[in-house]
């Protein structure tokens, strides 16, 4: 199995494998459309899923920049197990595979071994959703075969008893954005349950940016907006980072004062990542100049 580093951040829709949800998926043009064959499928169910999402994953055609996906069912399982088999046998090209109740990274480098001679361009991801899971992101994070990690709010919320508020998950989700940041992965943080509810999603959203997270998973292809403004910069912010830029590029990279605060080279750098995300190359000097 050859594979990059990472997988895409952004948006990651997820959504079952029932006939007409991949295309409707496509066409919202999310970074990642993830087929789900763990919760959302009942056990009588997973075997004609699993053969009905490899089909999908198959036969769909390239659609703009997304990237298909596949979470699997927890490899200690039975279900778990033959997804990996029948994984193997399909034989996917540049496929997501989120691997659910990940804590510890042998599972994840079991997939990996178990894909290896027929996957071409897989990226492992990694399902966070246990408080064990918690305990020991350094040893799953390090994983030479992890490319991504994806917090799965319900799951933890009901393994720890917490509620599902933001003040009760800041610091899980905190550490898997820091943790995700100290090991190059991109980190997308767990969708947003109430469909009816478009200004709760913004917040969460914004949190999740402002905690470091680079995406954010959506159940709905209604939300995939919402969270794609939530991690946009403003227009004022690029103002702000263009400002702080040029004026470090005045000053050759020593201290400088760009309107009220005085900027080294952290707040540079925090504003060139504002223009990268902004897409902002109109002009050459912003992506130059002394970091």
């Amino acid at each position: 199995m050859t594979a990059a580093r990472t997988a895409p951040g952004g948006t990651w829709l997820i959504t079952p494998p029932s006939d007409g949800r991949l295309e409707a998926a496509l066409r919202a043009q999310p970074d990642v459309a993830l087929l789900d064959l763990e919760d959302s499928v009942p056990p009588c169910d997973k075997d004609t899923a699993r053969t009905v999402a490899l089909a999908h994953l198959g036969a769909a055609p390239v659609h703009g920049a997304t990237m298909l996906g596949l979470r699997v069912n927890a490899p200690g399982t039975v279900h778990g197990l033959k997804d990996l088999v029948a994984l193997a046998a399909a034989g996917l090209r540049d496929t997501v595979v989120l691997v659910p109740k990940v804590q510890s990274a042998r599972e994840l480098e079991l997939v990996a071994q178990t894909l290896r001679e027929t996957a071409t361009g897989v990226r492992v991801c990694a399902l966070i959703e246990t408080p064990r899971a918690l305990l020991r992101l350094d040893d799953i994070f390090a994983s030479p075969v992890l490319c991504g990690v994806v917090f799965g709010a319900a799951d933890y919320a009901a393994a720890t008893g917490c509620r599902r508020t933001s003040g009760s998950l800041r610091w899980a989700r905190s550490s898997i954005a820091a943790a995700a940041a100290a090991h190059a992965i991109p980190s997308i943080d767990s969708p947003y349950f109430d469909l009816g509810d478009p200004e709760g999603l913004l917040r969460d959203a914004q949190e999740a940016r402002d905690l470091g997270f680079t995406g954010k998973g959506a159940i709905h292809p209604d939300q995939l907006p919402v969270i794609r403004a939530a991690f946009c910069p403003t227009e004022e912010e690029v103002a702000q980072a263009q400002a702080v830029v040029s004026a470090a590029d005045r000053a050759g990279g020593q201290m400088v004062r760009a309107g009220d605060q005085m900027v080294g080279p952290p707040l540079v750098a925090a504003a060139r990542a504002v223009l990268d995300k902004a897409g902002n190359d109109t002009d050459p000097s912003v992506h130059g100049g002394t970091q």
